[in-house]
């Protein structure tokens, strides 16, 4: 009998409640992006760019989050962490709701992206409990389903919320949805790491990680890369409303268009897996960088020589955000895959560290270009296209026969 196998959940519920757990980062993000108007309006009146960064101090708290979670999730438990981590992430959530300034917001979203990386970190490591090989495998590509449908519902919910009880309803709903998994959680599943097989906490022990990653030319390529990835996909996040709203004019359209896009992106991922055991994780990454170079360059060229107000320029723009979208899908999981490539010895570590890492450096690029905004889409597809083109002449430097050797 499995381990899994011993619990009392079904498997079904089990796949739900780590799905949930999973989706506590995209809700979280991408249910806030329809109310940030709002916000802008009501709390950075003198300065509407500001209001990007209630998704850029979230995603950076959420990235710190990440480098303790998983070790002290080994030191104390599953549910230790997970249930600590929600009640961080819920008092960010309490407190962002009742927030009177922008300055106390984005301290509340911060400490709210720092609890959001327990039960995100934690979802992973159950399932590195419950199970191993193919069946892992396939586990975590039902999680990652879920997570790639929920931005195609939660900008919809974030507007309904807005629309029916205001933009500080949405934080509360954040709140109820952690406080309903951790009920699920701690009810319905049994503790996955008992205490024999708990590691003590070692703070030492993660800078050994850190500097094993970091003086490895192999791994830093890689990760450089998929920092540069998260770059752009950061980018297009935080400038994704006042895009479709202030240039384009399709405000009250936003979630629709957005839960298009993400839809149709989620594709990549299904393709992704289709075809990377016959190319290869560089290649593919090669051919998604190499084609996101050149649609960019191309959308530049029509935001330069054609008026803003043409159809063409907003057609461009959703064709522009897919594929910016379909490249993550593309890249990230396969630059993990092969960043991880050397690091098998301290693959649970590296993968927290890693992950931690590429986020936190990709938010602090991610920002000054989101922040450039002037009413155009120029300076994010110019920022994405600077990105892409370091990204991919780093690619073309990350050979294979290094692993041996670098």
């Amino acid at each position: 009998m499995t381990e899994a196998e011993k619990l009392a959940i079904p498997r079904i519920e089990l796949y739900a409640l780590l799905a949930m757990l999973s989706a506590t980062i995209a809700f979280s993000i991408d249910a806030m992006l329809p109310a940030l108007p709002d916000i802008a309006s009501e709390l950075s009146a003198d300065d509407p760019n500001r209001v990007q960064l209630v998704i850029a101090t979230f995603v950076l708290g959420m990235g710190l989050g990440t480098f303790v979670s998983g070790p002290l999730s080994d030191a104390y438990g599953r549910h230790s962490v997970a249930v600590g981590g929600a009640a961080l992430y819920i008092v960010g959530a309490l407190v962002s709701a009742i927030s009177e300034s922008i300055e106390l917001l984005l301290i509340a979203r911060f400490f709210q992206g720092l609890g959001a990386a327990g039960p995100r970190v934690v979802a992973m490591a159950i399932t590195r409990d419950l199970f191993s090989g193919r069946q892992m495998a396939k586990i975590v590509s039902l999680i990652m389903t879920v997570f790639t449908l929920v931005p195609v519902f939660a900008p919809t919910l974030g507007a309904a919320i807005n629309w029916a009880f205001g933009w500080r309803a949405i934080f509360v709903s954040f709140a109820v949805f952690s406080i309903v998994s951790m009920l699920w959680l701690t009810l319905r599943l049994h503790e996955t790491h008992p205490p024999e097989k708990r590691r003590p906490f070692r703070p030492a022990k993660l800078w050994e990680g850190f500097k094993e990653i970091i003086t490895n030319g192999y791994v830093t390529r890689a990760m450089s890369v998929q920092i540069l990835v998260f770059s752009m996909l950061f980018v297009a996040l935080m400038t994704s409303q006042q895009l479709y709203d202030e240039v384009f004019g399709r405000g009250d359209s936003f979630p629709f268009w957005f839960g298009a896009v993400a839809a149709v992106s989620a594709f990549a991922s299904i393709l992704n897996a289709a075809i990377v055991m016959k190319f290869g994780m560089h290649a593919v990454v090669r051919v998604a960088l190499s084609a996101q170079f050149a649609l960019s360059a191309g959308y530049l060229l029509i935001l330069l020589t054609t008026a803003q107000t043409s159809p063409i320029t907003f057609v461009g723009f959703v064709i522009w955000q897919i594929t910016i979208f379909s490249m993550a899908g593309f890249g990230i999981g396969n630059l993990n895959a092969i960043a991880m490539e050397p690091l098998g010895h301290i693959a649970g570590m590296a993968a927290s560290l890693m992950s931690a890492i590429s986020t936190i450096v990709a938010i602090v690029i991610a920002v000054p270009i989101a922040q450039a905004f002037d009413g155009t889409p120029r300076p994010a597809v110019f920022g994405a296209l600077i990105c892409c083109g370091l990204g991919l002449a780093t690619m073309w430097r990350l050979r294979e026969p290094e692993l041996a050797t670098d």
